[in-house]
């Protein structure tokens, strides 16, 4: 099968596309088309075997956020219609309304099955994303929660197919090296500094929680923590709140330490007020790491309470110090959480599955 994604943007979103793609590269020719963000690098550039990342000249070369990069959108959408003239794809998957509206654009006249997935909702963007989700052959949602967002605002709910975020079980997994620590309890959070992400929460759970420490991993790189208005704020309220030295902020990690980080501590703590992907209780999972997680988005279909992690309401710090409290004083509990949590991971997250149950959508667009 020759599979066109049409994706844009970084960080977790932009490893999570690469992952899929590379996993489908093993048996299909996949290329990946994204607006050039920066002046370096070539047109063209195979990234894995089967995989191909084609580069478009439309707009600055840097990135910008989706209303800026809405003028550009023609141009994309223009090359994209040359280029697939040239060479049909079998199916087209384009990541977010814009990416959306140009592989549209691009498929006009071709008679290909167009395939969406949106993410998030954008609030801002609700009447383009409701006749782009009911002009597509699939809308593909992310979680239970994503789903049910499509619905309200008109997806129809028999073009919605779910396939999870998938985590990389090849690193992330219960054996390897661990972060080295000191006598005290761990808790660890990895991810961004603001309030909405729960750093904040876990900051104010430590008072209610004796002889605990939590280590941050996120933010700017660790020379600029002090610049970082985030950072200074979390820091502020440590010492506020009496904490201060049971708080450690390490900056922003490489991805490659992320899972001897998470193997160090007794629970990875991640209570955002949102998430699409749950991809940091996944790899917390996936590492056999009893995870405490936000009743919210992907956590509500990945976590099941009391079996694979525990689940609290976003910024319930004293109810996050009670689970906490229970969690880190019975080790029998968290050995239990630990496994069945791996192993959930394991068998329904991996690339390899997230893979498969993706290729079945694209088959039942095509046929």
């Amino acid at each position: 099968m020759n599979i066109a994604i049409v994706a844009s943007g970084s960080g977790s979103r932009r490893h999570h596309i690469l992952s899929v793609a590379r996993e489908l590269g093993r048996d299909h020719h996949v290329t990946i088309y994204s607006r050039r963000e920066s002046t370096e690098g070539k047109p063209k550039t195979r990234v894995a075997p089967g995989v191909t990342v084609e580069y478009i000249d439309a707009g600055p070369a840097r990135n910008l956020s989706s209303d800026d990069v809405a003028p550009y959108l023609n141009d994309v959408g223009a090359y994209l219609m040359r280029r697939w003239q040239q060479e049909l794809p079998d199916v087209i998957h384009a990541h977010s309304w814009t990416c959306g509206l140009a592989a549209v654009t691009g498929a006009k006249g071709l008679n290909v099955p167009v395939t969406h997935t949106f993410h998030t909702v954008d609030p801002a963007h609700v009447k383009l994303e409701r006749a782009l989700g009911r002009r597509a052959n699939a809308v593909i949602a992310g979680s239970g929660d994503e789903e049910s967002a499509l619905i309200r605002i008109g997806v129809p709910r028999t073009s919605i197919a779910i396939v999870p975020y998938g985590v990389d079980t090849e690193r992330f997994h219960r054996q390897g090296m661990t972060a080295t620590r000191g006598g005290r309890k761990r808790l660890l959070h990895v991810g961004p500094l603001s309030p909405d992400r729960g750093a904040h929460t876990i900051v104010r759970a430590l008072p209610g929680l004796a002889d605990v420490e939590l280590v941050v991993a996120g933010g700017p790189a660790p020379e600029d923590l002090g610049d970082d208005r985030d950072a200074r704020r979390l820091r502020a309220l440590a010492e506020q709140l009496g904490v201060a030295d049971r708080v450690t902020l390490l900056g922003q990690v490489k991805r490659a330490a992320v899972p001897k980080l998470m193997r160090g501590a007794d629970a990875v703590v991640s209570v955002p007020r949102e998430t699409t992907s749950g991809i940091v209780a996944l790899e917390a999972m996936a590492c056999g790491v009893p995870v405490i997680a936000s009743a919210v988005g992907a956590h509500l279909d990945s976590v099941i309470d009391g079996v694979t992690g525990l689940l609290v309401p976003p910024d319930r710090p004293a109810r996050t110090a009670r689970l906490a409290r229970e969690l880190l004083t019975d080790p029998t509990l968290r050995t239990a959480l630990g496994y069945a949590g791996a192993d959930r991971a394991r068998s329904r997250y991996s690339w390899e599955r997230v893979s498969q149950e993706l290729l079945r959508v694209y088959e039942a667009a095509c046929a």
